[in-house]
């Protein structure tokens, strides 16, 4: 396997975003485009792409506006952008995907989100549809209605209160926090990753992860929450993209897999043609560093062996 870290412009016009590559030693069979959560950055799946590439599965992702190294100086971090900026992200996923394309032509690209870079990955489906085989989608949810709407409130709150680049210690105790609760009596603020100890204090003693999201992110994230959820707007999905929604049945983003399954059968309700859904019990939030990740990678990497076209497998 051989790594390559470099960067292209954001849609911001003003980021050079940090991207990169891990491609196995021989022939490319499909490629990854790995969308990354909050708080956290794209090296950070290197486990995942070595486990790819041994199977001739390049990886390829950048980190986020606002994370890792895509991060302008002086500006802060954990922040999109100005309103709209959501769509800014999706169109720095989709400028990835375009250089995966001239990097490996002809060749099958699926798209992986975990998390808050699920939530752009479903986005994702429905500005650009078509443009990927196939989509896994990891630690999502759905929230209802009336959450999103209180949500979104709150948030335009504390943004009048604090201006949108300053961190809102009452959404991130919204948020996070009541993530958490579900796990007490609490070790860490990040119990509610993943049941293996040693995960979360990697997590919590890596510089570049955690910390409290700006509040205009928060706006932003549940501004494509709410865009994702509209049965309109999947209807303008390719109906014929294969997507596998993957979760901990005690994941507190997926509503430990009430929300899940909502999304699951509102993929359903769209009239997606290939959707399937798998809940791993006792798991959290971070499969890929949970008790479990060695069946989830077992997973993902028969999904994509399952749907590769049938001349390349």
């Amino acid at each position: 396997m051989v790594r390559r870290e470099f960067s292209f412009p954001s849609a911001d016009g003003k980021t050079a975003v940090h991207a990169a590559e891990w491609v196995p030693e021989t022939p490319v069979r499909g490629v990854v485009l790995l969308s990354h959560g909050v708080s956290e950055y794209i090296l950070r799946y290197e486990p995942l792409a070595e486990a790819l590439t041994a199977r001739g599965f390049a990886a390829a992702g950048h980190d986020h506006l606002g994370h890792g190294g895509s991060v302008v100086p002086g500006a802060p971090r954990l922040y999109f952008g100005p309103r709209g900026s959501w769509d800014t992200v999706v169109r720095d996923l989709y400028a990835r995907r375009r250089l995966i394309g001239q990097r490996f032509p002809g060749v099958p690209v699926f798209l992986l989100g975990h998390s808050m870079g699920s939530f752009l990955a479903r986005t994702y489906l429905i500005r650009y549809p078509g443009t990927v085989s196939g989509a896994i989608l990891m630690g999502t949810g759905q929230l209802s209605p009336a959450m999103l709407s209180a949500g979104r409130a709150v948030t335009a709150g504390e943004i009048r209160r604090l201006g949108e680049t300053a961190a809102s210690p009452v959404v991130d105790r919204l948020a996070f926090a009541a993530y958490n609760k579900r796990f007490a009596p609490n070790r860490t603020g990040f119990d509610w990753l993943s049941r293996s100890r040693e995960d979360v204090d990697r997590y919590v003693q890596d510089p570049l992860c955690g910390g409290s999201p700006t509040a205009g992110l928060f706006r932003e994230m549940l501004s494509g929450m709410d865009f994702i959820a509209r049965p309109r707007n999947l209807r303008g999905m390719n109906l014929d993209t294969p997507v596998c929604f993957l979760s901990g049945a005690m994941d507190p983003v997926g509503g430990c897999g009430r929300g899940v399954a909502r999304a699951f059968r509102a993929f359903r309700r769209a009239g997606v043609r290939d959707v399937t859904m798998k809940l791993y019990p006792g798991a959290r939030h971070e499969l890929l560093h949970e008790e479990c990740r060695g069946e989830v990678c077992g997973d993902i990497l028969q999904w994509l062996e399952e749907h590769l076209p049938k001349e390349d497998i």
